[in-house]
Protein backbone atom coordinates (compact mmCIF):
# COMPACT_ATOMS: atom_id res chain seq x y z
CA UNK A 1 0.00 0.00 0.00
CA UNK A 2 1.20 3.78 -0.69
CA UNK A 3 0.16 5.86 2.04
CA UNK A 4 0.58 9.78 1.94
CA UNK A 5 1.10 11.64 4.93
CA UNK A 6 0.34 15.77 4.57
CA UNK A 7 2.00 17.06 7.81
CA UNK A 8 0.36 20.43 8.50
CA UNK A 9 2.41 21.47 11.67
CA UNK A 10 3.47 24.91 11.33
CA UNK A 11 5.91 24.64 14.06
CA UNK A 12 7.49 21.52 13.32
CA UNK A 13 7.27 20.44 16.98
CA UNK A 14 6.15 17.97 18.93
CA UNK A 15 3.10 17.21 17.01
CA UNK A 16 5.55 16.67 13.93
CA UNK A 17 7.60 14.48 15.88
CA UNK A 18 4.05 12.13 16.52
CA UNK A 19 3.60 12.25 12.90
CA UNK A 20 7.04 11.17 11.56
CA UNK A 21 7.07 8.58 14.32
CA UNK A 22 3.59 7.50 12.43
CA UNK A 23 4.75 7.51 9.11
CA UNK A 24 8.00 5.61 10.63
CA UNK A 25 5.65 3.01 11.91
CA UNK A 26 3.91 2.90 8.67
CA UNK A 27 6.71 2.05 6.47
CA UNK A 28 7.94 -0.96 8.02
CA UNK A 29 4.43 -2.24 5.83
CA UNK A 30 4.10 -0.04 3.44
CA UNK A 31 5.81 2.78 1.31
CA UNK A 32 5.20 6.16 3.03
CA UNK A 33 5.78 9.81 1.49
CA UNK A 34 5.64 12.15 4.06
CA UNK A 35 5.46 16.20 3.37
CA UNK A 36 6.33 18.52 5.88
CA UNK A 37 4.23 21.14 4.07
CA UNK A 38 5.81 24.25 6.49
CA UNK A 39 9.24 23.42 4.85
CA UNK A 40 8.21 23.47 1.23
CA UNK A 41 7.25 26.23 -1.65
CA UNK A 42 4.00 25.45 -1.69
CA UNK A 43 1.66 28.79 -3.29
CA UNK A 44 -1.71 29.36 -2.77
CA UNK A 45 -4.41 28.94 -5.01
CA UNK A 46 -5.22 31.71 -6.75
CA UNK A 47 -8.44 30.50 -8.38
CA UNK A 48 -6.95 31.13 -12.03
CA UNK A 49 -8.57 27.95 -13.31
CA UNK A 50 -5.47 27.20 -15.54
CA UNK A 51 -5.61 23.49 -14.22
CA UNK A 52 -8.39 22.90 -15.47
CA UNK A 53 -8.27 25.33 -19.27
CA UNK A 54 -4.55 26.34 -20.31
CA UNK A 55 -3.03 23.32 -18.71
CA UNK A 56 -5.54 20.59 -17.62
CA UNK A 57 -4.08 18.79 -14.78
CA UNK A 58 -1.26 20.66 -14.12
CA UNK A 59 -0.94 23.79 -11.85
CA UNK A 60 0.77 26.81 -13.09
CA UNK A 61 2.42 27.39 -10.17
CA UNK A 62 6.09 26.31 -10.36
CA UNK A 63 6.22 25.33 -6.76
CA UNK A 64 6.02 21.61 -4.80
CA UNK A 65 2.50 21.51 -5.41
CA UNK A 66 3.41 19.11 -8.44
CA UNK A 67 5.23 16.38 -6.10
CA UNK A 68 2.25 16.37 -4.13
CA UNK A 69 -0.46 15.91 -6.33
CA UNK A 70 1.37 13.31 -8.15
CA UNK A 71 1.82 11.22 -4.83
CA UNK A 72 -1.93 11.81 -3.66
CA UNK A 73 -2.99 10.27 -6.93
CA UNK A 74 -0.69 7.76 -7.02
CA UNK A 75 -1.71 6.47 -3.18
CA UNK A 76 -3.57 4.12 -1.86
CA UNK A 77 -4.39 6.24 1.57
CA UNK A 78 -3.79 9.86 2.24
CA UNK A 79 -3.58 11.45 5.59
CA UNK A 80 -4.18 14.78 6.42
CA UNK A 81 -2.16 15.44 9.59
CA UNK A 82 -2.17 19.20 11.26
CA UNK A 83 -2.54 20.40 15.05
CA UNK A 84 -5.85 22.47 15.54
CA UNK A 85 -5.13 26.56 15.04
CA UNK A 86 -8.46 28.48 16.16
CA UNK A 87 -10.65 25.31 15.53
CA UNK A 88 -9.62 24.24 12.06
CA UNK A 89 -6.38 22.65 10.71
CA UNK A 90 -3.25 25.18 9.85
CA UNK A 91 -3.65 27.20 6.86
CA UNK A 92 -0.19 25.60 5.41
CA UNK A 93 -2.75 22.47 5.30
CA UNK A 94 -5.59 23.61 3.91
CA UNK A 95 -3.33 25.87 1.56
CA UNK A 96 -2.44 22.47 -0.38
CA UNK A 97 -5.72 20.86 0.24
CA UNK A 98 -7.96 23.69 -1.71
CA UNK A 99 -5.10 23.43 -4.27
CA UNK A 100 -6.17 19.37 -5.05
CA UNK A 101 -8.80 20.75 -7.29
CA UNK A 102 -5.94 20.62 -9.59
CA UNK A 103 -6.80 16.36 -9.58
CA UNK A 104 -10.48 17.14 -10.39
CA UNK A 105 -12.40 17.79 -13.58
CA UNK A 106 -13.91 21.06 -14.16
CA UNK A 107 -17.03 19.29 -15.44
CA UNK A 108 -19.93 18.63 -12.97
CA UNK A 109 -21.98 15.95 -12.29
CA UNK A 110 -24.88 15.09 -10.00
CA UNK A 111 -24.37 13.12 -6.44
CA UNK A 112 -26.68 12.96 -4.26
CA UNK A 113 -28.40 15.61 -5.76
CA UNK A 114 -25.43 18.16 -5.45
CA UNK A 115 -23.07 19.02 -7.92
CA UNK A 116 -19.64 18.04 -7.62
CA UNK A 117 -15.95 18.21 -10.01
CA UNK A 118 -16.39 14.76 -12.30
CA UNK A 119 -13.37 12.58 -11.83
CA UNK A 120 -9.98 13.62 -13.65
CA UNK A 121 -8.80 9.86 -13.12
CA UNK A 122 -10.15 6.68 -12.24
CA UNK A 123 -9.42 6.28 -8.77
CA UNK A 124 -8.93 8.58 -5.65
CA UNK A 125 -7.33 7.66 -2.61
CA UNK A 126 -9.78 6.72 0.80
CA UNK A 127 -8.07 8.97 3.77
CA UNK A 128 -7.97 9.91 7.20
CA UNK A 129 -7.31 13.25 9.09
CA UNK A 130 -5.34 13.68 12.38
CA UNK A 131 -5.78 16.28 14.38
CA UNK A 132 -4.12 17.66 18.21
CA UNK A 133 -6.49 19.12 20.31
CA UNK A 134 -5.93 22.77 21.59
CA UNK A 135 -6.59 23.36 25.71
CA UNK A 136 -10.36 24.65 24.45
CA UNK A 137 -10.74 21.65 22.16
CA UNK A 138 -14.62 20.45 22.44
CA UNK A 139 -16.21 17.88 20.40
CA UNK A 140 -18.09 20.69 18.33
CA UNK A 141 -14.93 21.45 16.65
CA UNK A 142 -14.25 17.74 16.27
CA UNK A 143 -17.57 17.74 14.28
CA UNK A 144 -16.72 20.50 12.49
CA UNK A 145 -13.64 19.58 11.24
CA UNK A 146 -15.10 16.20 10.61
CA UNK A 147 -18.27 17.74 8.80
CA UNK A 148 -15.95 19.63 6.17
CA UNK A 149 -13.38 16.76 5.35
CA UNK A 150 -16.57 14.81 4.89
CA UNK A 151 -17.61 17.18 1.95
CA UNK A 152 -14.12 16.71 0.78
CA UNK A 153 -14.65 13.17 0.15
CA UNK A 154 -17.67 13.43 -1.78
CA UNK A 155 -16.41 15.84 -3.88
CA UNK A 156 -12.92 13.88 -4.30
CA UNK A 157 -14.86 10.77 -5.23
CA UNK A 158 -13.17 9.09 -2.03
CA UNK A 159 -14.18 8.11 1.39
CA UNK A 160 -13.15 9.66 5.01
CA UNK A 161 -12.21 6.65 7.09
CA UNK A 162 -11.23 8.16 10.39
CA UNK A 163 -11.15 11.93 12.05
CA UNK A 164 -8.90 11.54 15.26
CA UNK A 165 -6.75 13.05 17.57
CA UNK A 166 -2.88 11.93 17.48
CA UNK A 167 -2.46 10.06 20.41
CA UNK A 168 -5.60 7.93 19.61
CA UNK A 169 -4.53 6.62 15.73
CA UNK A 170 -2.94 3.46 14.95
CA UNK A 171 -1.53 1.98 11.60
CA UNK A 172 -5.01 -0.57 12.19
CA UNK A 173 -6.76 2.38 10.95
CA UNK A 174 -5.21 2.78 7.52
CA UNK A 175 -4.86 -1.07 6.93
CA UNK A 176 -8.39 -2.52 7.40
Amino acid sequence: MTITILNGDQSNGSFSNKIRSYAGELSEKHQVHLFNLSKMNLNYCTGCWSCWWKTPGECTHNDDGEQIFRAVINSNFLIFASPLVAGFTSSTLKKIQDRLIVLLHPYLQIINGESHHRKRYEQYPEFGVILEKEEDTDNEDLQIVKDIYDRLAINFHSKQRFTKFVDEVSASDIEH
